[in-house]
């Protein structure tokens, strides 16, 4: 693989598994030492670190204090952030069931987070006069759906920061751009609490018809898989990207209709 940020440090949030996880692996292996946080760990996590690239940082990014505590575990450099932290809870209920806790609790993991670590961290690549900010939004962000309603606002959000971020430091030498993925292999899809069992269980289906409905959905005919995002992430975290800001690309097998 080639090393083409060797010498470079990042900090991924949300890298204990899916998206981040494979961000993480992506990142290292192409020479970055990557300061990981998450609230826990993995195994997939754990290994990485043996390995020596990685730096785990245990952090609750809700808290006030996580964000400073992530970005100061980078020993005051950061050429790369990635913000992926988030949670998509499927609202079965229907708008009239999603009280002000529960959008004030995606709206924070989903936005705040990311506004947090970014400003965290902009003062290193503002001294630095570089750098590349990737975060992972969502085809919601363009394509909202009832069942994740406060999901998709928060991400149109969180869109709609960047590219006004993109705007106030792309002439200091910094990138913000977005990756907006459609359904990804997850646990966030596919675990025992994630979307697919959660709609299955409202809808009086088994969680396989969930996932053949949302695959068959898209061109392609398929997930994505978390590698395949952070391919895009890595390219866009690097020098094949310098002049790529402001942006919002998609992964999603099509899912997003183009006629």
């Amino acid at each position: 693989m080639s090393k083409e940020l060797e010498g470079r440090t990042a900090v991924v949030t949300g890298a204990s598994k899916g998206i981040g996880l494979a961000v993480v692996q992506a990142l290292a292996g192409a020479g970055a030492q990557v300061v990981a946080g998450s609230r826990t760990t993995s195994e997939g996590l754990d290994g990485l670190v043996e390995e020596g690239s990685v730096t785990w940082v245990p952090v609750d990014l809700a808290e006030p204090e996580g964000a400073g505590r992530l970005v100061g575990a980078a020993g005051g450099r950061i050429d790369i952030l990635v913000n992926n932290v988030g949670s998509a809870p499927a609202r079965t209920g229907g708008f009239l069931s999603v009280t002000d806790e529960d959008w004030h609790r995606t709206v924070d993991l989903n936005l705040l987070t990311a506004v947090r670590v970014t400003r965290a961290a902009l003062p290193l690549m503002l001294e630095a006069g570089q750098g590349s900010v990737v975060t992972i939004s969502s085809v919601n962000a363009t394509l909202p759906d009832p069942l994740v309603i406060d999901y998709s606002a928060s991400k149109a959000a969180l869109v709609a920061f960047s590219k006004a971020l993109s705007k106030e430091v792309g002439p200091k030498g910094i990138r913000v751009n977005t990756v907006s993925p459609g359904p990804v292999e997850t646990e966030l899809w596919l675990g025992g609490d994630g979307v697919a069992a959660t709609v299955s269980a409202a809808a009086g289906i088994t969680p396989d018809d969930v996932v053949a409905r949302a695959a068959g959905a898209t061109v392609t005919g398929r997930f994505s898989q978390s590698a395949e995002v952070a391919d895009l992430v890595l390219f866009l975290a690097g020098d094949r990207a310098r002049n790529i800001t402001g942006s919002d690309l998609v992964i999603d097998g099509g899912y997003i209709p183009t006629w």
